[in-house]
């Protein structure tokens, strides 16, 4: 109900409240303490002095009472009438008894101590309004009584008292409350002081203008009256003044350091609103040091209340003066604060610091603001948006605006827009603090818009003939002009850069149109002018066939500008015969697929274009071909002309059909010839090998309607099946760029024709399935070892060419391993592959963990019990490497064998808390691992271990993954396997005993409750007959397959957690205590050996009494699965639900593209 908190706050509650809350914070910072003790003096005894409340408040009630001064004055000399109490038998008393008020505090507070909320904190919309209630409740309350009850001395002075003591209390809710009621108090007290002090100016003027008449004109009764008001008024003032000192004594030189942060923001933020409203007492340096040394509190919250109380005083340039101490000693601080970890408050620290740099010139020197000017590029825009305008304000409006006579035409001008360019230049090229102008113009863009889409002063700059700009200062201002009509044209910020915005509002996206269409109307005419003057230079021209992107290509028609479209053309034509760069041409394909949409009336022309560039492409590529094929030597420049035409063909076979030029049978004779000779160069290979891989795609793009006959499949069938044969041997070619195109290119042909490919209604395409062969499989694999996992390099800075190139290698390294993982995750691959995967984790985790444990996750949702064999199978791979390496002497000493146990532990966290839901898949690992490590018996005539035994240590790291009594099972299972080694050792086996202390039952798990449910009583039961335990302990191991208990229904608790621990084994779960690791002690020799060898290893497991195998009956596991069942079958319904739709809704693994800012 809504008002349940406010009456468990009167009535009582359950809930204990920790008295830790009372404690303050110490915040030690210079002199502050001693000026905190001599400014507090003994008025108000704190919460941390250790004071009892009652103490507080009799010792606050004397001193009010000492303190009072005397009233000579009517109006404040008796109360109203009717203001006293009336009490008993008619008699007048003018104040309570202290004794009723303690009593009333008394009972609230032992009340409050059992309740854990209270209105301020109680959630629910009534509750919020509750303050901002409350608040106006104390405001009114002042108001109603500043001309009567204000001067009293009793109802101002009692409260102030009771406040006072309150904000003392150990209990936070008292301690809070009061605290706001006294703050808002003193602000409205503030309030009144200030009217009194305006009256008084008043008065002073009315008496100083009534003494100036003369003689004849002066009234002394007005001279009279206006005296004794100018004293009532001082009397006011005074008492008011004793007021504000006194809560300012004992509330808030106490409670701005509370060890709560609500309550040091509500300080901080009421004393910057006395500061704003009675400057005149309260904006000195004696009440600023508290906002300086707020500006370190810890939480966000009071600092960003701090920096919003110093807005407003750098907000107003007469305050300004005052502030000039408080700005030599805390400016470090709030220039600073640009850095802080709390975006808000970061962007609240730099809207100060703009107040700063407009209205207190000099302050902010030029070290100050080069430590501001890097923050225009942060990810947050909110913040980067800040550092724009501060930018704005620093470099350009002094520069740009100071120049010329206000008004708005005038700031048009040309001569300050070409101002403005270079500047922007000249910062952006000098700083070489980012690479990229569009986070820049994104930075700017709130606060130099209209600069910044000047687009008609960018492109004369960029087309006059005698500008002063070099080649970096060119391409920039182009990537500006890019960058500007895509902000204008799309209005969201670049990538990467986070807004928190949904969405743009009417108003924005009505400028946006309009803007859309401006730059649409006037670049149209000026882009073939740009690209003729720009089109040798490759770095230029990209960005300016990206204009097209942004345009309303629409106006080609509605304006009549098919000329210009025409031009275009003619250029783009230039462009893509001229250039072979990558990026020139993906952006010409783009631009030209943009305009051949059959939409617009303009499509006729556009593709006679296209056709006429594809013919001449077409042409030029069989002429070369020919003649690379029947010569037997070609030079240099016959070799650059064919791979530059084959690339130009491959951009563009990208975004367009090219079918009809049929270009497949060409290339692929001429990779035929290229893997059966190696006569072709490197460099015509990689687009040959594209070229195809499209021609197969948009073959597959035709046939994918339903018209498409059985013939056209199989001839579709048959090209792919030939180019992953050609793809195959190429993953032996000596290049390696060959075999990684061949690797990606292949990886996604088999996922593009896998079983996926009939899936929605498409089964007319089941003849085009494809399934690799074993050999492609494993040749795939031994791919991945040689190009991904190989040792990974330290990373620099990041700033050097090398470390660039790095970074590209490892970006194409987590591409090849996102294809094998997906080819694995889709069905394409075995699963049983994934080992040569996992395998890695551990120590390729800073470059590939991301993806690996994607993998797994996803590996897990479609088999979890195949995916704990893959595990297993991993460590077993590396276990049996190293064995071969280096031999079974000192196996787990070596380095690599810790990295090992290091993976094994790593793969026994992935289970995760679930053991009920995982505990016969970690059982069968343990059984498992345990038969691989007695699988080899010691070689004949030698006395050491099994050379797999010491596959055990890394099997034990599963073992708190185990349940108690799967524990004595599998202590059991081990003795049985240690009984048929031939040989008994004569030395201690160490792998045996750390693997028998791992399931010890003193050895404890992270077992505690797996699902955080309470641990239920277990009904003790008798122990079972002794052929009953003679036929259960025959059947020792049959009982790890966790099968022999009768079926039970599926999503329930019973069918995963079937047995638990009786008789002395549960004594122990429920009477020690159970840390999540505890560290084995130490064996001597001697124990180690007792307890190691088989002929004495049953004594180690009865040595708490007999085995849980004899203590077990068919009955009592009943009884228990039944009283867990009820607890845990709907947490295991959900869970089984979460499994089964992630099993069928397995997407693209874009794990490439995960986390590679932290790179």
């Amino acid at each position: 109900s809504v008002s349940s908190p406010l009456r468990r706050a009167s009535g009582g509650g359950q809930r204990v409240l920790s008295a830790s809350s009372s404690s303050s914070v110490n915040m030690p910072c210079g002199d502050r303490d001693s000026d905190q003790t001599a400014e507090g003096d003994s008025d108000s005894l704190s919460a941390d002095e250790g004071s009892d409340f009652e103490d507080s408040l009799r010792h606050s009630v004397k001193k009010r009472a000492a303190k009072r001064p005397l009233r000579t004055t009517p109006v404040a000399k008796h109360p109203k009438k009717g203001s006293r109490m009336v009490r008993g038998h008619g008699q007048k008393d003018s104040e309570p008894p202290t004794s009723d008020l303690f009593d009333a505090v008394k009972a609230a507070k032992s009340d409050m101590q059992d309740s854990g909320e209270y209105p301020l904190t109680a959630p629910g919309p009534s509750w919020k309004k509750f303050q901002g209630s409350f608040c106006e409740f104390v405001k009114t309350l002042v108001y109603q009584c500043q001309y009567s009850l204000l001067y009293d001395g009793f109802p101002m002075d009692n409260l102030i008292s009771l406040l006072t003591g309150l904000s003392d209390s150990q209990v936070r809710a008292f301690r809070h409350t009061s605290t706001l009621a006294a703050m808002k108090l003193m602000t409205s007290l503030v309030k009144v002081a200030l009217q009194l002090s305006l009256h008084k100016d008043n008065n002073q003027r009315q008496y100083e203008a009534e003494r100036n008449k003369g003689p004849g004109h002066r009234a002394p009764e007005r001279l009279e009256s206006l005296l004794e008001k100018r004293k009532e008024l001082q009397e006011h003032q005074e008492e008011i003044e004793g007021m504000m000192n006194a809560l300012f004594r004992g509330v808030f030189v106490h409670r701005y350091r509370d060890i709560l942060p609500e309550i040091r923001a509500i300080c901080i933020e009421e004393i910057g609103s006395w500061m704003q409203s009675y400057s005149t007492s309260f904006l000195t340096d004696s009440y600023l040091k508290y906002i300086g040394w707020t500006l370190h509190d810890k939480h966000r919250e009071v600092r960003l209340k701090c920096l919003k109380a110093l807005k407003g005083l750098y907000g107003s340039r007469d305050l300004t003066a005052r502030l000039e101490l408080f700005t030599s000693r805390f400016k470090d601080r709030m220039v600073s604060m640009v850095m802080d970890r709390e975006y808000d408050v970061a962007v609240e620290a730099v809207k100060l610091l703009i107040l700063i740099l407009k209205n207190m010139e000099g302050v902010l020197t030029d070290a100050d603001c080069e430590g501001i000017y890097p923050v225009v590029y942060a990810s947050n825009r909110a913040l980067a948006s800040a550092a724009g305008e501060f930018l704005y304000w620093k470099l350009f409006y002094p520069e740009c605006e100071t120049k010329m006579v206000s008004g708005r035409e005038r700031r048009r001008s040309p001569r300050a827009q070409r101002t403005f360019f270079h500047l922007l230049l000249s910062f952006f090229v000098e700083s070489e603090l980012h690479n990229h102008a569009a986070y820049l113009v994104d930075s700017l863009w709130d606060c130099a818009g209209s600069q910044l889409k000047d687009w008609e002063s960018l492109t004369s700059l960029l087309l006059e003939k005698d500008q002063n700009l070099d080649d970096v200062q060119e391409s920039t201002l182009i990537e500006i002009l890019v960058s500007s009509v895509r902000q204008a044209s799309e209005g969201h910020p670049p990538v990467g850069r986070i807004t928190g915005r949904k969405g743009l509002t009417p108003k924005e996206r009505k400028i946006q149109a309009d803007d859309k269409v401006k730059l649409t109307e006037h670049l149209i005419p000026l882009l073939p002018q740009l690209l003729a003057k720009f089109s040798a230079d490759a770095e230029k021209v990209a960005p300016l066939l990206q204009l097209l992107n942004y345009f309303d290509l629409n106006i080609y028609c509605t304006r009549r500008l098919e000329k210009h479209l025409e031009l275009f053309l003619q250029q783009l034509q230039e462009v893509v015969v001229k250039h072979a760069e990558p990026t020139v041409l993906e952006a010409g394909a783009h631009a030209l697929y943009l305009l051949c949409n059959p939409e617009f009336t303009f499509f006729g022309r556009v593709d006679f274009a296209r056709s006429q560039l594809m013919d001449l492409l077409s042409d030029r590529f069989q002429q070369e071909l020919e003649e690379l094929l029947q010569s037997s030597f070609l030079d240099e420049d016959e070799v650059y002309s064919l791979a530059a035409t084959l690339k130009r063909l491959s951009a563009f076979y990208n975004a367009h059909d090219l079918t009809r030029w049929e270009l497949y049978e060409p290339c692929f004779r001429l990779l035929r010839k290229a893997v059966d000779t190696g006569e072709v160069p490197h460099q015509v290979m990689l687009p040959a090998l594209t070229l195809v891989y499209f021609s197969i795609l948009w073959t597959l793009t035709h046939l994918s309607g339903s018209g498409a006959s059985q013939k056209q499949l199989l001839s579709l069938k048959d090209r792919m099946v030939a180019f992953c044969e050609l793809c195959q041997s190429c993953l032996s070619d000596v290049a390696s760029e060959i075999q990684e195109q061949a690797f990606v290119l292949l990886s996604d042909l088999l996922l593009i024709f896998s079983p996926q490919m009939i899936v929605g209604g498409r089964d007319f395409l089941r003849p085009l399935v494809f399934f690799p062969e074993a050999t492609l499989q494993s040749e795939l694999a031994s791919f991945l070892m040689d190009h991904v996992f190989i040792q990974p390099g330290e990373l620099g800075s990041g700033h050097s060419q090398e470390d660039h190139l790095q970074i590209e290698q490892l970006h194409q390294r987590r591409r090849l391993l996102a294809g094998f993982c997906k080819l694995l995750l889709y069905g394409v691959l075995e699963m049983d592959a994934a080992s040569d995967v996992f395998k890695h984790y551990n120590k390729f985790y800073g470059d590939y963990g991301d993806i690996i444990k994607e993998t797994l996750t996803r590996a897990r949702q479609i088999d979890r019990s195949h995916c704990s064999r893959i595990l297993l199978l991993s460590l077993k791979q590396l276990y049996t490497e190293l064995l071969q390496e280096q031999g079974p002497q000192g196996l787990n000493e070596l380095p690599a064998f810790s990295e090992m146990r290091d993976l094994a532990r790593r793969f026994a966290l992935s289970f995760g808390p679930q053991q009920l839901q995982n505990r016969d898949l970690v059982v069968t690992l343990h059984k498992e691992g345990i038969k691989f490590s007695l699988s080899e018996s010691p070689p004949t005539g030698s006395s050491g271990q099994p050379p797999n035994l010491a596959f055990l240590e890394l099997l034990a790291e599963f073992s708190p993954r185990l349940l108690h009594q799967d524990k004595q099972l599998l202590l059991s299972y081990l003795e049985k396997c240690l009984q048929r080694v031939s040989q008994a050792p004569d030395c201690p086996w160490g792998p045996v005993t750390t693997y028998c202390h791992s399931l010890s039952p003193v050895e404890n798990t992270v077992e505690a409750n797996p699902q955080g449910y309470p641990r239920s009583k277990k009904r003790r039961t008798e122990g079972p007959s002794r052929q009953q335990r003679e036929d259960i302990s025959s059947s020792q191991e049959e009982s790890l397959q966790l099968n022999s208990i009768p079926p039970t229904p599926t999503l329930t608790s019973t069918a995963i957690k079937r047995r638990q621990p009786l008789g002395g084994l549960e004594e122990m779960e429920e009477g020690s205590p159970e840390p999540e690791l505890v560290q084995s002690q130490p064996l001597s020799g001697n124990q180690r050996s007792r307890l190691s060898s088989p002929q004495h290893f049953r004594t180690l497991l009865n040595r708490s009494g007999p085995g849980l195998g004899n203590r077990l009956t068919r009955l009592s596991l009943m009884e228990e699965d039944e009283e867990i069942q009820s607890e845990l079958s709907e947490e295991w319904q959900d869970t089984d639900k979460h499994s089964s739709s992630s099993e069928h809704g397995l997407d693209l693994l874009d794990s490439t593209e995960m986390n590679l800012e932290d790179l």
